[in-house]
């Protein structure tokens, strides 16, 4: 009798429990945390959704080794965890992974990588013999760390995403430079590609630009971050020009090209790019008087050593937070930018 009696107040705890795991409402379902690569875009991310950041300790032990622990119950929540892989790219790759293996280990229903910019994501194929495609071991271990879907921003590469055996969420930062570029009401613009493989990307943006005519740069590239540019295809004289690319690492090849269309008669020249990469010698090359304005987003921090009079840095924080919002709803994604 005493036993029956147990069991029966032992099972009314546990089924107390189990009603208190589960009446979890979707928003309090979706939880938000930053890595170390961009915390101020994930505050901003953060704020759109009206919510705080998750706690989480991270840090660094002598030898080098990084450590991460959640410091909250995220049982059976969504969550997403915020973190480009930008310099130093491994570091921050690193602790992505490491994010991502503790909440699988905290039991969360699913884990979504954010990843505004995407490391390693220029060595997407072969094109010699005995090189890595990098871009796709990337793709393995953040799958392997036990991530169920991830968002990423302007890829180098569209076909990473079938790097994936999980959902992909890939969005763009073409809007925010868009509408930027909209309330300027520059006069006859064109929008250049600065290479061949990028003229898909130029397309659609000047056809989002009141149907801007286009022009495309013909360069032979030598060596990695070395590129010659060679001549123009398209109209640019007396116009004002707008270089668009995924990125700006190096900017030798968009500086190369910019001095090329002054050369041609352009009466101005722009540059937008979604990443801000910005590798020495960048700063220097950019701000050398070439363009009015180098126009890019945060999805890479830009310390204020790297800052110069003719950048503009506009926040991505409203895309990713609508995405994140969208994904947790259930509803579509890809509507926002048609």
């Amino acid at each position: 009798m005493n036993t029956h009696k147990g069991s029966a107040v032992l099972s009314s705890a546990i089924l107390k429990v189990q009603s208190s795991a589960t009446g979890l409402t979707d928003n309090q379902r979706l939880r938000l945390f930053s890595g170390s690569a961009n915390v101020q875009l994930s505050q901003e991310v953060a704020r759109y959704l009206g919510m705080d950041l998750g706690p989480m300790i991270r840090k660094r032990f002598a030898d080098g080794e990084l450590y991460v622990q959640i410091q909250e119950s995220i049982r059976g929540c969504d969550v997403y965890l915020i973190q480009p892989c930008c310099q130093p790219v491994n570091d921050h790759l690193m602790e992505l992974l490491i994010m991502i293996d503790a909440c699988r280990r905290a039991s969360a229903r699913q884990v979504t990588a954010v990843i505004p910019y995407y490391g390693y994501a220029r060595a997407d194929r072969k094109t010699a013999g005995r090189e890595s495609i990098t871009a796709k071991l990337v793709a393995n271990l953040i799958t392997e760390a036990g991530a169920n879907r991830v968002l990423a921003m302007d890829l180098h590469s569209a076909q990473i995403q079938g790097y994936f055996d999980i959902p992909f969420d890939h969005v763009y930062g073409s809007p925010v430079l868009l509408d930027y570029l909209a309330s300027k009401q520059l006069p006859d613009v064109v929008v250049v590609s600065p290479d061949v493989g990028g003229v898909a990307r130029a397309r659609a943006f000047a056809k989002k630009l009141n149907d801007a005519p286009l022009a495309i740069i013909d360069k032979r590239r030598h060596a990695h971050n070395v590129a010659e540019v060679l001549n123009i295809i398209g109209d640019v004289k007396g116009k004002t020009a707008v270089l668009v690319d995924d990125m700006i690492d190096t900017g030798g090849t968009i500086a190369e090209g910019a001095r090329l269309l002054r050369e041609e008669g352009a009466r101005q020249v722009y540059a937008c790019a979604t990443h801000a990469v910005f590798s020495p010698p960048a700063t220097e090359r950019l701000s050398s008087g070439l363009f009015e304005e180098v126009i890019v987003t945060n999805t890479i921090p830009i310390p204020e050593s790297e800052r110069f009079p003719q950048l503009v840095v506009l926040s991505v924080a409203n895309v990713l937070g609508e995405t994140i919002w969208r994904i947790h709803e259930d509803t579509s994604v890809s509507s926002m930018f048609r």
